[in-house]
């Protein structure tokens, strides 16, 4: 089979990236860049990891890039998470370990207490936060910042440890609802904007259901620990708790990125305009969270009505149009990869047409007679830069195995909560 010529624009970036010492990014403007997976060294690491774990590179830029995310104490506590500090070193280096079986042994018993410690000790707090009749932040539950993040790594490096189904309970009892002033809302309610911040725009909070910042994090561990095997109690119901949420405001293949409290009055409700379909926030990671909670309740219907949504949404041109970028958090690249990931555990019917969106979003990510070393240059000089997140090494990452056609040799995106 041909290459797909994505690969090559792939390859190019993973090239200007080899060499930490030469790489052509600016790191002494921003020095919190080795620690985090988002925007430095860790992601940087994931994408050769991959590379040599699939038999595409060298492993030699992979340990040059640990050795630098690794170089320097490690941030753990409360400012660290998925995407900064131990947790994200835990996860590069699990991809590691995971294509060199054995290696990194000691760095990663050594993270994953301190990452164990971190997450036993914030569920507490969050429980205590439940029983006062609280309000989350979302950076206590969400993907990036939150439990559910935290809980990725932990079902990778010790799915049968108590930290994981500490985690999971946390979870469940997120899902309780909860009375504020008077009216009866989700237990993930949060009182600030999107943005985790108190916002003007927001009077009254919202409820976010992306799967980076919003309840479809929550619901893809919970679903990803029970295909494990790891279940705690009310930890079915929790899912289905979730999965009644999100069809309450589905809006044909779509859901609104926020629920206001305008929403639950009845006051806002109409055709969603065309969103864009990220991962982050829209019909690709809500869609594939579904999607991985069907298949671990063994719901057919359900399998089937997440995956015809995610097609629909991917097939569909005034949603694309609204994507603006390539990137893996919200951009074309980033579509391709669940599509790849989702048509691998989708029924026959819906499968070849996810396959057949993931082609279509390679080439909208590099479209025939582009020059792959200008393309890959102008994304690493863009505001972005190397960023795993919405920057060239995600990019180079999403890319790999739909254009392969091939499985990822690593979890790698587990820290997307997707597999």
């Amino acid at each position: 089979m041909t290459e797909h010529p994505a690969l090559q624009l792939s390859d190019r970036i993973a090239e200007l990236l080899a060499d930490p010492n030469e790489a052509p990014v600016g790191w002494t403007s921003r020095p919190h860049w080795r620690q985090s997976l988002a925007t430095g060294a860790p992601g940087i690491a994931l994408l050769h990891v991959e590379r040599a774990a699939a038999g595409r590179g060298p492993w030699e830029p992979a340990r040059a890039w640990l050795a630098v995310a690794a170089d320097d104490q490690v941030t753990s506590g409360p400012d660290s998470h998925l995407y900064y500090g131990a947790p994200a070193l835990a996860h590069a280096l699990g991809c590691a370990a995971q294509a060199r079986p054995g290696s990194y042994r000691r760095a990663l018993s050594h993270l994953g207490q301190a990452v164990a410690a971190d997450a036993v000790r914030r569920c507490e707090a969050a429980l205590a936060r439940i029983d006062a009749g609280e309000l989350p932040a979302l950076s206590e539950f969400d993907g990036i910042r939150g439990l559910a993040g935290m809980g990725s790594v932990l079902l990778d490096r010790a799915p049968r440890g108590e930290a994981i189904r500490a985690v999971l309970t946390y979870l469940v009892r997120l899902t309780d609802d909860v009375k504020h002033d008077g009216q009866v809302l989700p237990g993930w309610w949060a009182l600030s904007g999107p943005s985790g911040k108190p916002d003007g725009r927001f009077p009254g909070g919202h409820a976010n259901n992306g799967l980076a910042h919003g309840i479809a994090g929550p619901l893809a561990l919970l679903a990803l620990a029970l295909r494990h095997g790891v279940e705690v109690d009310g930890q079915r119901a929790a899912i289905g708790t979730i999965l009644a949420w999100l069809e309450r405001w589905r809006d044909r293949h779509a859901w609104p990125y926020v629920i206001t409290p305008g929403h639950l009055a009845g006051t806002v409700r109409g055709p969603l305009a065309p969103q864009r379909p990220s991962w982050c926030y829209g019909t690709a990671g809500i869609a594939r969270a579904q999607q991985l909670a069907a298949l671990a309740l063994g719901d057919s219907r359900l399998r089937q009505d997440a995956e015809e949504a995610l097609a629909a949404a991917l097939l569909d041109p005034p949603s694309l149009a609204a994507t603006t970028d390539i990137s893996l958090c919200h951009g074309y690249a980033g579509l391709a990869h669940i599509a790849h990931r989702a048509a691998a555990d989708a029924s026959p019917r819906t499968a070849a047409r996810l396959r057949s969106a993931a082609d279509l979003l390679l080439d909208t990510t590099h479209p025939p007679r582009t020059d792959p070393d200008a393309q890959a240059r102008r994304l690493l000089a863009s505001a972005a830069g190397p960023d795993l997140l919405e920057g060239a090494t995600g990019t180079a990452l999403a890319l790999l195995a739909p254009a392969t056609h091939a499985a990822p040799a690593t979890r790698w995106d587990a820290c997307l909560l997707a597999a």
